[in-house]
């Protein structure tokens, strides 16, 4: 992939929301347009409670950075990573030095969810876009991280396999179309906008394809304004 100057990037939770639905990806990203639920409320805490206590802090052979903002030239993202564990490797595996600790240190990320534990392929690839960040920062292999669900206390590990990679790759790259061209795309209405926050202000069912929500919503209120008593 081309590198992204830095001014460039775009926000690297936008992938989870592509692959969801790149429709909402625009709404959210494009046209500022959000709305809360309680499943986005409840998302919210969790990711707050992943980011209380000490940044950083040992645990024997692990080491926990939380908050941690990473950025890949290469995807063209940049974010906050919820929980990094930095795991010692034995003499003579790959790994990279960590500040004020000897040896080498395995980078593990862990992204927190709400929620029971579920294979969801929008948080893999949000997972994976993590790790692909890491390694270009840190120039060291990450193959596996994890996604942690707060209702359920279990953490579902990943294989960050080639498969996902070229998934995440192409997420990015939707994304950044997205953003670049500042045009939502149509609707594609299905079961999962059932458990969208935005559905109200998506319409999924009433704008046409390539018609923005923002404008239609607009055009219906200057038309109620104008219409006779």
């Amino acid at each position: 992939m081309t590198l992204v100057a830095e001014d460039d990037l775009v926000p690297l939770s936008g992938l989870a929301h592509v692959v969801f639905c790149a429709r909402r990806a625009g709404l959210h990203f494009v046209e500022g347009m959000w709305e809360d639920n309680l499943l986005t409320v409840e998302g919210g805490f969790t990711h707050e409670r992943a980011h209380e206590g000490p940044r950083r802090e040992s645990r024997g052979a692990v080491v926990i950075v939380r908050g941690l903002h990473i950025r890949s030239m290469t995807l063209g993202v940049s974010g906050i990573a919820d929980v990094v564990e930095f795991q010692a490797v034995k003499e003579g595996e790959e790994g990279a030095p960590l500040a004020g600790k000897p040896g080498l240190w395995r980078p593990f990320p862990v992204e927190y969810k709400r929620g029971r534990l579920r294979h969801e392929r929008s948080f893999m690839v949000q997972l994976c876009a993590q790790a692909i960040c890491l390694e270009e920062m840190l120039a060291v292999a990450v193959p596996r991280g994890a996604l942690f669900y707060g209702k359920s206390q279990r953490r579902l590990e990943i294989d960050l396999d080639p498969a996902l990679r070229e998934e995440t790759e192409a997420a990015a790259r939707r994304f950044r179309e997205i953003v670049v061209a500042g045009e939502t795309p149509p609707p594609e209405p299905g079961p999962k906008c059932k458990s969208c926050s935005i559905e109200p202000l998506c319409l999924p069912k009433t704008t046409g394809r390539g018609r923005s929500a923002r404008r239609y919503l607009a055009s219906a209120l200057t038309t109620s304004e104008e219409a006779p008593p």
